[in-house]
């Protein structure tokens, strides 16, 4: 199967979902390429298609002293060689204006917005003017019925867009997912993704570093592809446990074909549904 080509990315809302994977943050070229050459030839076999995620820097950090990453150009030139080499679209956040045409200068496929972020309309306005794909987060703080309005900051000068569900507030620590979102921002007429794992993020923890359920993402994953998601997001390391960020709601990368084979299933027979 070819690589996910990004201008077609819509129409897959009618057939398999797709597939948003990789580390938090590029932690080092080895070990990235490592992960981004494991999900492609997974998904190659499994054809779902594939975008290759991981942030070349992590500017929203509970601690001063939490890894950010491993220096901008840097991060972004492995981004650059994972998508020239490998052949597949690649994702990275952006947070600033002057990071989206910097992000857009190294070939990345898809700008992301953070979900704290999605309201900041000169980012969204600069990530849509470099002609690229645009991810909106959802923020914790907003109904799904509100990202319309971030979507249309995007529209007005670029309709690639994807609105991604991350989760809701719930008290200080928690989040939940309102799985009735999902139908509700399709209706804006763009793919709706389900970030898995972020979803079971534990955040505002008295240790300063984010908490995880990572026992629940099979639960989430199959409650999303049964809702009708368009695709899914899942942060992968091969050792949660040692990643540099977010490694407490990460799915163990050997863990990802079983994931994928399960849910796979589950699409079909959405597909096939007669309702």
């Amino acid at each position: 199967m070819s690589p996910l080509s990004i201008p077609d990315i819509k129409e897959y809302n009618n057939r398999m979902f797709f597939l948003i994977a990789g580390p938090c943050v590029v932690e080092g070229k080895e070990i990235t390429f490592q992960i981004a050459e494991h999900l492609k030839d997974l998904t190659q076999r499994l054809e779902i298609p594939f975008i290759f995620k991981a942030s070349y820097k992590k500017a929203n950090r509970s601690r001063f002293d939490s890894f950010t990453g491993i220096g901008d150009k840097e991060g972004l030139s492995v981004l650059k060689e994972i998508k020239e080499y490998l052949k597949i679209p690649v994702l990275t956040d952006i947070h600033s204006v002057p990071e989206a045409e910097l992000a857009a200068s190294y070939g990345i496929d898809i700008l992301q917005i953070p979900a704290f972020l999605c309201r900041q309309t000169e980012l969204l306005e600069a990530a849509a003017k470099t002609g690229k794909y645009v991810n909106i987060k959802k923020g914790q703080f907003l109904s799904p019925s509100a990202m319309k309005f971030a979507a249309e900051k995007v529209a007005r000068f670029n309709d690639k867009i994807i609105l991604t569900d991350r989760g809701t507030q719930f008290g200080y620590s928690d989040l939940i997912i309102d799985f009735r979102g999902i139908p509700q921002m399709q209706q804006f007429g763009y793919p709706v993704v389900l970030d898995v794992t972020h979803s079971l993020q534990q955040p505002n923890q008295n240790s300063g570093v984010t908490g995880g359920l990572p026992q629940m993402i099979g639960t989430m994953a199959r409650a999303g592809v049964a809702a009708g998601v368009d695709g899914l997001f899942f942060e992968t390391h091969p050792e949660p446990a040692m990643a540099k960020s977010d490694g407490a709601n990460m799915l163990r990368l050997d863990k990802m074909e079983s994931m994928l084979r399960t849910l796979i299933p589950i699409r079909k027979a959405i597909l096939n549904q007669q309702i």
